[in-house]
């Protein structure tokens, strides 16, 4: 089923608020479209369930929450529809090696942790916003995130590369990936051991500082190493700006010096799980 990011058409009285309505959910229609099909794990499925949520909101627009933006009203919608079917996700033979293997992650989630992983990792809702989509307490879906972050965990032991040049911090990194699991297959200081650990060791991730012992540079490392292979990327550092460029590496997860360290085994459990099984669109 394919379902275009067209504007709804609304006819009833009250065209104003309609019109406006359409034009607040059609930017994010291709996002939920998205979300659905990692939900249910089938493309086919997931517009379905897309196209009853319009198809609601049409019905009867009124109903549409008008207390908050629409993007987080949409996707309430959408979750009120999906409750209502009461489903679990649906197999699709047509999705890639690396999205059969999100989907079987995700389904040794329970329902509900599945749910607000996906919309904070995948869809950037504040832990606010998704307990408003869900219809429960912040503290609920701080629980459910901590559960599904430990149940990752478990299922995405990696081999990690660290390109550190400060001992201390790359010590704690070190005792940080260990602690949850992980192996730290190696450690560089600058750009030429990094690569060079990169080629020998064929990591899992790699974390990486931006500025480097020598004067070289983590991001000229990270983009020799992904000219080689692929690897999700964490950058740690206490300068964010420089990697705000446009250019390749774009980080998708990015960590702020001083770092905690549930920041960096969340940020390690989420780019495993989502950067090393392919895109989830």
């Amino acid at each position: 089923m394919r379902i275009e990011a067209a504007e709804p058409t609304f006819n009833n009285e009250n065209k104003g608020f309609h019109m406006s309505l359409a034009r607040g959910i059609a930017p994010h229609l291709s996002l939920l479209r998205r979300y659905s099909r990692a939900l249910t794990g089938a493309q086919e499925s997931g517009d379905a369930f897309v196209a009853a949520t319009l198809e609601a909101i049409v019905a009867k627009p009124e109903e549409f929450p008008r207390d908050i933006d629409a993007r987080t009203g949409l996707y309430k919608t959408f979750h009120r529809i999906w409750e209502s079917a009461n489903i679990e996700g649906d197999k699709d033979n047509a999705l890639s090696r690396g999205e059969k293997k999100v989907q079987e992650r995700l389904r040794a989630l329970s329902p509900a942790s599945r749910q607000a992983l996906l919309l904070t990792a995948l869809e950037n809702f504040t832990v606010h916003e998704t307990a408003e989509i869900l219809g429960r307490t912040t503290d609920d879906v701080n629980a459910l995130l901590e559960d599904a972050i430990d149940d990752l965990g478990e299922q995405t032991r990696a081999r990690i590369l660290i390109i550190e040049d400060e001992a201390v911090i790359a010590m704690d990194l070190s005792d940080l990936v260990t602690n949850a699991g992980h192996t730290v297959c190696a450690t560089a200081t600058t750009a030429s051991q990094a690569v060079a650990a990169a080629k020998r060791e064929r990591p899992d991730l790699v974390l990486a500082d931006i500025q480097l012992a020598d004067g070289s540079s983590g991001i000229d490392a990270v983009k020799a190493i992904l000219s080689s292979f692929e690897v999700p990327v964490i950058f740690i550092t206490a300068f964010p700006d420089r990697l705000l460029t446009g250019e390749r590496p774009e980080p998708t997860f990015l960590i702020t010096k001083p770092y905690s360290p549930d920041i960096v085994r969340t940020a390690v459990s989420q780019a495993l799980f989502f950067e090393s099984s392919g895109p989830l669109n």
